[in-house]
């Protein structure tokens, strides 16, 4: 019984032990639990409660409606339209090679572009969206938006994109937009945060890059509540964006329309300027390209055909070409000449075909010679020359001070990249680029626009504004801001006498309107549309003496590289005028006739405010006139049609 009674005695202490070692390793335990439990409890509460929040609740960018590009009348140019689009995020949707695939089950998406969007994905960060397909319809945009649950990363959005109403005929004006890319950052001095959106669009050329940051806008924020599978359960707050500047252009869409159908057989350009305002209701340069192919994205193909074409469709003319002057530039010769006192308007000069200097002779284009001709004469007729023996008592200093004065060689305010200042060339100037001295061959050539003298069609426009007016005309492309009408500055009085600017707008007048007149073919017989200017040809080929023994070659028999520039300036009325107009061909030929005819045309356009009765001109060229209006007539119908 003892034995028995002892066993029992030290099973039961062996159980003692047993139970205390136990039950201390469960306090052990247990301890370490509330400890865990009290530091998430009180120290990583924060941490996980975000992770909570990001799980559930999704922040979205809301990008704003870019503003509407309007004409002076209030039609618009550039505005935006609904465009139901997908976005992908790597991060959300863990394989998106099955996501895509899974797309592909619901709508077209096709094997090429599901592989170049997982390349554009893996060059990306995680975290930033990479647009799948855009322009969908709204039966497939739906289609995505019921399968979400299946689609991980998958963003449906309703945005708004770029879309250009007058196809090529305002390109060059209005520009387009584009995806902001690296180059564009550094060249922006202001970083706006809105420029950090992915696939986020500026303007590239145009108006739309130079007036973007009025017309970009400022972004907002939404958040959703959202499930798991990334489903939007609620909306929990939202800072709505706010829409770009609406802008009101000077152009007149109806006028620009039409002298891009005048011009759209040439490489060419033609400039209005508003006489009373400064506006510019033309700014035409052909050939052109389609702004809406950079919005919807293009082919190779057809970005190396715009970008190698020969006529260079993506160059606006208009602010950009660099022509030499020509004849257009004689005027100003003639009012350096006059102010200086050395030349009386009277005076007789001799042309016999060529002025000789230096052994070396200096022709006129015509090779018989004008004979005995006074100043307004030699404008008329065009009579080189005169204004080679003008230009030498002048001298270079005096011409390039007068030129100035009517905007040649001076840079152009408007909100336009590319705007060329041309070359108005010095003494300074040749010795400092070419360590030449100037010498008085070089003032020769000036002297009737050649030589080292480029200017734009712009700025023979402004030139033609200020000698038609006796005023510092300020050319600009801005009419209002959100409707608020934009001050244009007012206009100096140039310090020229008002006797110089009557010589030289009687000469202007007799070069279209006397028989002996370069533009006489181009004359208005409508009293109230008188029509006064200057002619002009840019020489771009030197002419050897053999070649002038031979007889000189024809534009016409020479490859098109080789032929002149056409050149017309004037404006209209001549009493009381409304208009200033440039029109530059190249490679045209005659300036008397190509460029003058389609001066006429735009300039009796933008007073009637319709395509030109014929009525306006001369009975004998009617026929004429009715074959090349009508075609503009009818294409003008058809765009219409097609637009529906």
């Amino acid at each position: 019984m003892e034995r028995i009674s002892f066993r029992k005695d030290l099973l039961n202490k062996k159980l003692g032990r047993r139970a205390f070692v136990l039950g201390a390793t469960q306090l052990v335990l247990v301890g370490f639990l509330i400890r865990r439990m009290r530091e998430l409890q009180l120290q990583e509460s924060e941490k996980y409660q975000l992770l909570a929040e990001e799980n559930r609740i999704d922040i979205r960018i809301l990008p704003p409606k870019r503003g509407i590009i309007f004409d002076g009348d209030g039609r618009p140019l550039a505005k935006n339209r609904e465009n139901y689009r997908l976005r992908i995020i790597k991060e959300k949707a863990k394989d998106p090679s099955e996501v895509l695939k899974n797309i592909s089950s619901l709508i077209l998406l096709r094997d090429e572009r599901k592989a170049e969007i997982l390349s554009e994905i893996e060059r990306k960060k995680s975290y930033i969206p990479v647009t799948v397909i855009e322009n969908i319809s709204w039966n497939d945009f739906v289609q995505i938006t019921v399968n979400l649950p299946s689609l991980p990363g998958i963003l449906p959005e309703v945005v708004f994109k770029r879309f250009y109403l007058e196809d090529n005929f305002l390109a060059h004006v209005i520009g387009y937009v584009g995806s902001i890319s690296e180059s564009d950052l550094k060249t922006i001095s202001t970083i706006d945060p809105i420029l950090q959106i992915p696939d986020f669009q500026i303007g590239k050329v145009g108006v739309e890059k130079g007036l973007d940051s009025f017309l970009r806008g400022t972004v907002g924020l939404i958040r959703h509540e959202v499930n798991a599978s990334g489903r939007v359960i609620r909306k929990l707050h939202e800072d709505p964006s706010s829409s770009g500047r609406d802008i009101h252009l000077t152009i007149n869409s109806l006028l620009q329309e039409f002298a891009m159908y005048r011009i759209e057989e040439f490489s060419a350009s033609v400039v209005v300027i508003d006489l009373e305002t400064g506006g510019i209701p033309c700014l035409a340069s052909s050939p052109s390209f389609d702004p809406n192919q950079f919005v919807e994205g293009m082919s190779q193909k057809d970005w190396d055909s715009l970008r190698n074409s020969e006529n260079q469709p993506l160059a606006n003319r208009a602010i950009s070409g660099n022509y030499p002057p020509g004849s257009t530039f004689k005027m100003l010769v003639a009012i350096a000449a006059i102010e200086a006192g050395l030349v009386d308007p009277g005076e007789l000069v001799n042309c016999s075909g060529f002025y000789e200097i230096s052994d070396r002779k200096f022709h006129c284009w015509k090779s018989s010679g004008h004979g005995d001709k006074n100043l307004v004469e030699g404008i008329q007729e065009s009579c080189d020359v005169y204004f080679y023996t003008l230009a030498l008592r002048v001298g270079i200093d005096r011409i390039v001070e007068t030129s100035k004065k009517f905007g040649i060689g001076m840079d152009v305010s408007l909100p336009l990249p590319g705007v060329s200042k041309g070359l108005l060339p010095s003494k300074s100037w040749l010795k400092s680029n070419y360590k030449k001295q100037w010498v008085k061959g070089h003032t020769i050539n000036s002297g009737i626009g050649q030589g080292f003298l480029l200017s734009t069609p712009l700025q023979i426009a402004i030139m033609i504004a200020r000698l038609a007016t006796g005023l510092e005309v300020k050319p600009n492309l801005v009419k209002a801001i959100d409707g608020k009408p934009v001050k244009n500055q007012s206009k100096r009085i140039i310090g020229i006498k008002k006797t110089t600017f009557s010589i030289i707008q009687k000469a202007m007048f007799n070069v279209v309107n006397e028989k002996t007149g370069t533009a006489y073919k181009s004359r208005v017989v409508d009293k109230s549309k008188i029509l006064a200017g200057k002619t002009g040809t840019s020489q771009i080929r030197k002419i050897s003496e053999e070649e002038r023994v031979k007889g000189i070659k024809k534009n016409e028999e020479l490859p098109r590289g080789q032929r002149d520039h056409a050149l017309f300036a004037g404006y209209a009325p001549f009493v009381n005028p409304k208009y200033a107009i440039s029109v530059v061909v190249e490679h045209g030929g005659g300036g008397s006739k190509v460029a003058a005819p389609i001066a006429r045309d735009v300039l009796l356009f933008a007073l009637s405010g319709a395509i030109p009765a014929l009525n306006a001109y001369p009975i004998d060229q009617r026929n004429e006139v009715r074959l090349t209006l009508d075609k503009i007539r009818e294409k003008i119908a058809l765009k219409k049609t097609r637009r529906g």
